[in-house]
Formats: C-alpha cells, structure tokens, sequence
C-alpha cells in the first residue's frame, strides 16, 4: 500500500520537524516555522545556485594549487585551514530542527571528492548522494526525488572526477564480485570505444544525469516546469577546478 504524505515523512524522521506539513497547527506554530526556514535559507544564494557553485569552487581552486607550494602537510593543512572560502554557516540548533539545502550533488564515493569541500558550502546548504562512479542507482534516485519533492531542490549537479576507480574498472575486463557488476553496468553501458578515462568519466556524468529524469517521473515533471536543472560536470583532482559537461 503507498504510504501517505504524513507517513513518508514520519518514515524520513521528519514528521516532527518544522518542516513537516500540518494545515492544522495554530498560527503561532505556522509563525515558528516561517522563522526555522528563513534561519535555515540564510546562506541561500539569490542568484543561480549552479554558478554559485562554480564560483565557489573557483575560489576553491586557486586555495588547493596554492598547496602545492609547500612540502610540509601541516602547513599544507594550516593554509587550506585559514584561507578555506567557506563564508556563512547555518545556525546549529536550526539544523537541529531540519533543512533547507539550496542544491544537491550525485557524485562519487571517492575520498578526494567531498562537495562542501569542492564548493566551500557550509553544513546544510548541499544535499548530497554518493556512489562509486556516481550512477543513476535506485536509492540515489529516489533519494534526489525527496530532495525535490519536499525541499524544493532547484538544482542536481552530476559530477564525475578524474582518476575514477569506478569507470577504471568499468573500461577493464578484469573479474569483479558480482554487486561490483551490477554498479559498473550502467557505466560500461554507456562507455565509447576508444575514449580514454577522462572522456569516459565525463561521458558516464552526462549519462547518469540523462537517466534521472529518464528514470523519476517526479523529477522529469519538475525539470519540464522549470522547477529543477540536472547538469553534468567533471571535477579535476589536480587542479580543483569543476567543469561542466
């Protein structure tokens, strides 16, 4: 049996939050949650979040090549510690009561790409879903349709990554165990003959972003109202820059 609105959100644990929906409520409780939301937007951009985004990470990559000018990682670490662009930060007992993220990111599992690191956000401000070699998997998909749905999410940024364990293993014909199979299906499916890994990781991006609205008829309905952007892009470990594909 579907589950109702008000059960769906009991089951996210978001039933008693400030975000939850009741018509019901008195006016005072309606008033509280007007102040959590507009505590929990206060590091919304007004402008496109997808240049945002970009901007940010530019900001971001002039920090991480500056690194690379020392040799010693504590003064690697104290550098990137002290000039990090990270500029607004939500208040914690407003995360406490719920979220308002202005964008989300599908990307990969792998350890060298962390998106608030990337694009210098804040705890709240991405919604984030991961997976080696960052597919259009089931759980992502749905997860991204709540992001939508009840978040009002504008934008999805696919993002692939340079040196990507997971299209590497996709492009090989080495044995793997048999769920390893079934999480590079979609990327090998997608592969060119002859295109090396960096071309492959940006095509395997451009495809999984074809594929959620392709997927989700929540999400294919937003995207046609001009309510959600889904873009691909590639991000550079060496460089730190995000480009779009």
């Amino acid at each position: 049996m579907a589950h109702s609105r008000r059960q769906l959100l009991r089951l996210l644990g978001l039933a008693g939050t400030g975000l939850a929906l009741n018509t019901l409520r008195p006016a005072s409780a309606a008033a509280a949650d007007g102040t959590l939301k507009e505590r929990l937007s206060v590091c919304r951009p007004e402008g496109d979040p997808l240049q945002e985004l970009l901007r940010r990470n530019r900001d971001f990559s002039r920090i991480w090549r500056a690194a690379e000018r020392s040799d010693d990682p504590q003064e690697r670490a104290t550098l990137l510690h002290e000039t990090w662009p990270l500029h607004c930060q939500v208040r914690p007992d407003a995360l406490a009561s719920g979220q308002q993220p202005w964008a989300s990111v599908l990307c990969c599992a792998d350890s060298r790409v962390a998106p608030e690191w990337i694009f210098a956000c804040g705890a709240g401000e991405l919604f984030e879903v991961r997976s080696a070699g960052n597919t259009a998997f089931d759980e992502g998909i749905a997860s991204l349709e709540y992001a939508v749905a009840e978040l009002a999410m504008p934008l999805i940024l696919v993002m692939g990554h340079s040196g990507c364990g997971a299209v590497t293993a996709a492009m090989a014909s080495a044995p793997l165990t048999p769920l390893l199979e079934d999480l590079v299906a979609p990327i090998r499916a997608g592969l060119k003959p002859g295109s090396d890994l960096a071309e492959s990781v940006r095509r395997n991006a451009a495809t999984a972003a074809t594929a959620l609205p392709r997927r989700s008829a929540l999400l294919a309905k937003a995207v046609a109202e001009g309510r959600l952007r889904i873009q691909a892009a590639y991000f550079d470990i060496g460089s730190g820059e995000v480009s779009l594909v």
